[in-house]
């Protein structure tokens, strides 16, 4: 097995590059720059109801994959840009697979990465039903070298988590390189939720909290006060609705836009916060408008939820036209949700070719006999 990524983009299933018209301005080599925990994710499917104390419950579904930061770094992937991660990985069979997985098999370039000796791969169980989900996580630090900016390839793009109190020195270096800086923020343990904290918002291009995150931090009582008041804090804001979709205002072209979600039968909503911002990246790399940028992030999402896992069941371009030619040739949506990606039929030509995507199946490898 490699334990160094590869400096180039390895071949992947995407069948389309949404950024090829900027492939000759001489701009860095990589899309997106990303950092964080990858975690070995377990999920249980088909639950009837929440564990319940002092019985056992059978799961009708499993699924493995690599989670956590993974999550967002194999979206980006699998719909065309060229992703590094700087990401810590345990010497154990696990850190072994989720290396394999994102390196070999999705072509991310983890040259920024190190393999940690003696360190065990962080593991989350994830119990998915009534449509939402219930995590149990166990992990430790990672031990040094520092993984956050060591190594960062220039991209055009960097996606970071925010937290309170916490100021990250790569997120201000790639901001002065140019490079447009995409940003969520995790739930405030102390109940503070100071935007005054967050000391790289500034810096960010980008800032996609979810609803109840969003509220918080700027005092309102629904997602669309949410996110014009947080409009004035940087130049694109985005607060996503769950079920109830998104919605986005971008100060820097005027636009504003408030989508609902597709509705879907989800197996699994591991990860589709993940895949959605990966689809609003992708969006905003290649020019799109508002609306397109926020539909088809909610369409990622839509996508992602049918599948089990997070990494594992990002879509990519042949889902995606998939997904479009179904709905134009056999109908099943609504007149304005065909209005509202049209804009797919002059992006999808050719795209729908591609080999399948790697799923999540319930281990992590069989011995080979």
């Amino acid at each position: 097995m490699s334990t160094t990524g590869s400096a180039q983009p390895a071949p992947t299933s995407a069948a389309l590059d949404p950024l090829s018209a900027l492939r000759d301005d001489g701009g860095p080599e990589q899309d997106v720059f990303l950092t964080g925990t990858v975690f070995l994710d377990i999920i249980f499917t088909g639950l009837d109801h929440a564990p319940v104390r002092g019985t056992e419950s059978w799961a009708r579904g499993m699924g493995s994959s690599p989670g956590g930061v993974a999550n967002m770094a194999t979206a980006l992937r699998r719909l065309g840009l060229r992703t590094s991660l700087a990401a810590a990985f345990g010497d154990d069979v696990y850190g072994d697979y989720c290396w394999e997985s994102l390196a070999d098999s999705e072509g991310i370039d983890l040259g920024p990465s190190h393999r940690a000796k003696g360190w065990h791969s962080p593991v989350t169980v994830s119990m998915a039903y009534e449509g939402e989900r219930t995590m149990v996580s166990h992990g430790h630090e990672a031990p040094a070298p520092c993984v956050r900016s060591a190594g960062r390839p220039r991209s055009r793009a960097c996606f970071t988590d925010l937290a309170p109190g916490r100021l990250e020195s790569w997120v201000r270096e790639a901001h002065d390189e140019g490079s447009k800086i995409f940003a969520d923020v995790g739930w405030d343990d102390t109940g503070a939720w100071d935007p005054d904290t967050l000391a790289d918002l500034s810096y960010c291009h980008a800032f996609l909290p979810n609803a109840a995150e969003a509220q918080h931090y700027t005092r309102t009582g629904s997602p669309e006060e949410a996110v014009r008041a947080l409009a004035e804090l940087v130049p694109i804001a985005v607060v996503t609705k769950g079920s109830g979709g998104a919605v986005a205002v971008d100060s820097l072209t005027g636009e504003s836009a408030d989508l609902p979600a597709l509705p879907v039968e989800a197996l699994d909503p591991t990860g589709a916060g993940d895949v959605f911002v990966a689809g609003f990246i992708t969006g905003t790399l290649a020019g799109w408008p508002l609306t397109d940028r926020l539909a088809f992030a909610n369409l990622t999402a839509a996508l992602s939820v049918q599948h089990f896992g997070g990494s594992l069941s990002a879509p990519g371009w042949p889902e995606v036209a998939a997904w479009w030619q179904y709905a134009t040739r056999c109908g099943g949506q609504s007149e304005d949700v065909m209005r509202r990606y049209a804009f797919l039929s002059d992006l999808l030509p050719g795209a729908n070719r591609g080999s399948a995507l790697r799923r999540a199946t319930p281990t992590i490898g069989f011995r080979a006999t």
